[in-house]
């Protein structure tokens, strides 16, 4: 695997001058990193102000009566937990039964935080995958401070142990799967050339028990540009198959079925997402689709009987198809049914269908009253597969986690507490004018009696992520029982209308996700809700990205910024960490035409001097190996070329592209953003 924090050759960018802030582990660049959160912790940090809201969010964060999320695996119900005595957490498991009840019965299978302190490393636990049918074995993964390259390792979940000379990984961005008890599919860093220019897996091998890595069998190849593949086995009975994925780009992908005879690639677009449960074939469009005459939209679902697509037949039942309303924002199997999760105008609407001789039955699916919901599904056991859990919220509506099987009533297991009282404010569905005309959707939340007030408003706008209405007690703490509004605005770029939404704005239309941005912001101040002066602006990743635009384009309709773990040189981004993989969504800045459109709002390369920039909190993360920590370091120490005072930087060590590994480091990150912004925007109540 190549070495994050491998010095970068001067000569690679020689215009630009900051170049060794690319050096992750760098000393000179940590010094500067540790100069930079010396001045931030002194400025922000020590008031009783900070002390207040750390203390609040940390609460809310280490709250005992939390849900206990959990994953269904056989007889037992699975979670992971972390609090004020466990702050790198407890992976249990426990029964239905006990779950039922205010405080269950928890069987620790595994203690990080004890786990840590044996072996002194910083773990922080990325998931574990188990064997299926049998449930008796699992490959737990464990991080370095969060990165997202992790070591894996065989876990007995009998002997609640780890298995001595079982199937175990060095620290890379692996991908591994069960076929059974004696085989996986591992995709790593077997060495050179073994690694897509994304830096994930470009090789599927079969290894098997008690054989060195270096003899695991080759399954399938994939091209050093692609952005990673893997493989999978499906052990439900009577349905058992493996199969391949090839992801080519972040939006484009093959799926190639292992058969005697070799692999055998499933004949859809390579925009669509297909997938397989029991005898059925689904295929989900990412752009119009012919198929025997008959032409599907971008957007919808179909399906097929998996035997005779195969065979040739190309007869497609339409599951669903979008409006200018409504759009599918993801689906789930039962045993037997398929359970829909749609959005009209970002409000969630689940419908249940059912295949039958007749035709596939599409009834509603009763959920607790809120402003979203998400399905998770039990995928292992024969007496409950057809049931499911759904946990409702909203924006001042504590979650509802509740156990329904579809036909059945819904029973309401666990209910969170509520850390603000949400009966204080209104939540508000708006719709802003773009510059080309497109209205986006936008959601206020706040006392309505109390405007203009200080506003906070946060947006993604890419990879056709949704953001729906969700209870955030951090927010409600230290943002709206203060006297804040909070705003949540719904761009082009995601997927909130479907693909045709996220399509509207990649590439060279790039510009619309920050013109939509813009238009919330204006409209905001048009419709009396705050000011310019108070309107503070946050966003992650992607979102960072969108941050720094809209402090170097549009810094006029805000009074403070917040970028966190952000893209901002858009022209080397490509060569950092995995950001190959994201040229599909931006660009390629090494071809002239796609560099033209990028270096018009890339914003490393659009800071000037001599302007009026707003006070500016930028928030990265060392151990963030999935976007580069220099992009922020850069933007920053590119202002403070420039002389710009009023820019902050904070790095916190650990954390990976979360930017904290605990809930100790996440209260402090989101007191630093909310004191920054109090004492840039007001003081609150």
């Amino acid at each position: 695997m190549s070495d994050p924090t491998s010095p970068v050759p001067a000569a690679a960018e020689p215009d630009d001058p900051h170049l060794w802030l690319e050096e992750v582990t760098g000393e000179r660049a940590l010094g500067w990193v540790r100069e930079r959160n010396a001045e931030t912790i002194e400025e922000l940090t020590g008031t009783e102000s900070f002390g207040t809201l750390e203390r609040e969010i940390r609460e809310v964060l280490d709250a005992d009566d939390r849900i206990p999320y959990v994953r269904r695996r056989g007889a037992y119900l699975y979670n992971f937990w972390q609090d004020a005595t466990h702050p790198r957490g407890l992976w249990r498991r426990t029964t239905l039964e006990e779950y039922r009840k205010p405080v269950p019965d928890w069987d620790v299978l595994l203690d990080v935080d004890a786990l840590a302190e044996q072996e002194g490393e910083n773990w922080v636990w990325q998931g574990a995958t188990v064997l299926r049918p049998g449930l008796n074995r699992c490959l737990v993964e464990l991080s370095r401070g969060g990165a997202d390259a992790t070591v894996v390792r065989e876990f007995d979940l009998e002997s609640r142990s780890f298995v001595t000379d079982g199937f175990e990984l060095p620290e890379a961005k692996s991908a591994v799967s069960w076929i059974d008890e004696d085989r996986i599919y591992v995709g790593t860093d077997f060495g050179p050339g073994s690694l897509t220019s994304s830096g994930y897996p470009r090789l599927v091998k079969e290894w098997r028990r008690g054989t060195p890595l270096e003899q695991a069998g080759l399954v399938y190849e994939g091209k050093p540009d692609d952005v990673a593949v893997y493989g999978l086995h499906d052990p439900t009975e009577g349905f058992e198959r493996d199969v391949v994925v090839r992801s080519i780009d972040f939006h484009h992908s093959e799926l190639h079925l292992r058969t005697a005879d070799g692999l055998v690639r499933l004949d859809v677009p390579d925009d669509a997402k297909a997938s397989m449960h029991r005898e059925w074939l689904l295929v989900r469009t990412r752009s119009p689709w012919t198929v025997g005459g008959t032409e599907y939209p971008a957007g919808a679902l179909l399906a097929a009987d998996l035997a005779a697509y195969l065979a040739g037949g190309r007869e497609l039942t339409l599951l669903f198809a979008p409006d200018a309303h409504t759009s599918l924002d993801s689906y789930s199997w039962t045993r037997n049914h398929l359970i829909l999760d749609t959005l009209s105008d970002v409000q969630t609407r689940l419908r249940v269908l059912t295949p039958d001789p007749d035709g596939w039955r599409d009834e509603p699916l009763p959920v607790p009253a809120s402003g979203a919901a998400t399905i998770t599904v039990s995928d292992t056991d024969p007496e409950q597969s057809d049931e499911y859990l759904v946990n409702a919220s909203g924006f001042t509506e504590p979650s509802t986690l509740a156990l329904g099987r579809v036909g059945g009533e819904l029973e309401t297991l666990k209910r969170a507490p509520a850390f603000f009282d949400g009966s204080a404010h209104t939540v508000e569905q708006h719709f802003a004018t773009s510059a080309d005309g497109t209205r986006i959707p936008y959601f206020v939340v706040g006392d309505r009696g109390d405007r203009p007030a200080p506003t906070l408003l946060t947006a993604y706008g890419g990879f056709e992520l949704s953001l729906t209405p969700s209870y955030s007690g951090v927010v409600g703490r230290g943002w709206l029982s203060r006297g804040g509004t909070y705003v949540v605005a719904n761009l082009r770029g995601g997927g909130e209308y479907g693909p045709e939404w996220h399509t509207q704005a990649v590439k060279a239309n790039r510009h619309r996700v920050y013109e939509d941005f813009a238009a919330v912001a204006a409209d905001l101040t048009t419709r009396g809700i705050t000011t310019p002066e108070s309107l503070g602006i946050q966003g992650g990743s992607n979102g960072g990205l969108l941050m720094g635009v809209m402090l170097t384009h549009y810094p006029e309709l805000f009074g403070a910024v917040v970028s966190q773990v952000p893209l901002l040189d858009m022209r080397r981004y490509h060569k950092l960490l995995a950001g190959a993989s994201w040229m599909a969504e931006y660009g390629d800045p090494d071809s002239e035409a796609e560099w033209a459109y990028l270096s018009e709002y890339s914003p490393y390369q659009n800071v000037e001097p001599g302007l009026h920039y707003p006070p500016v909190l930028f928030v990265t993360s060392t151990r963030d190996d999935r976007v580069h920590p220099a992009h922020a370091r850069k933007m920053v120490a590119r202002m403070r070329d420039y002389d710009y005072r009023t820019v902050r930087y904070y790095e916190n060590i650990e954390g990976g592209h979360g930017a904290a590994a605990d809930n100790a480091q996440l209260a402090f990150k989101w007191a630093l953003v909310f004191e920054f912004l109090w004492r840039t925007l007001g003081t609150g109540s």
